[in-house]
């Protein structure tokens, strides 16, 4: 399996929460339909094929199967919310954090 993180944008959230029948998801075209489901049945060598053309899914479909937390992490990037504070108010900045979060003030207060 590959080592990289793609940040999974909201559409691609949803998408795979509806195909998985999870909260919070809208349904996707037929063509992504039929990718959802064969990544949701390859082995991790083909799962590495997809996600050269497809990382954002493969991400998305990895953390709704082994992440204990996928699912919700997947409803709060489908809703637009930060993943770490909730907090719906964006702009959501990389990675499914607000700016608040992805840059942190400093201990000393000094930034």
């Amino acid at each position: 399996m590959s080592t990289s993180s793609p940040t999974i944008p909201p559409d691609v959230a949803a998408h795979v929460l509806f195909h998985y029948g999870r909260d919070g998801g809208y349904q996707a075209g037929s063509f992504t339909t039929a990718l959802l489901t064969a990544m949701g049945t390859a082995d991790p060598s083909n799962l590495d094929r997809l996600a050269a053309g497809f990382p954002e899914y493969v991400a998305a479909i990895t953390a709704i199967h082994y992440d204990p937390d996928g699912v919700d992490r997947l409803q709060d990037i489908a809703a637009g919310r930060c993943t770490r504070c909730k907090n719906p108010d964006g702009p959501i900045a990389h990675a499914g954090l607000c700016e608040a979060c992805a840059r942190p003030m400093p201990l000393d207060g000094v930034a």
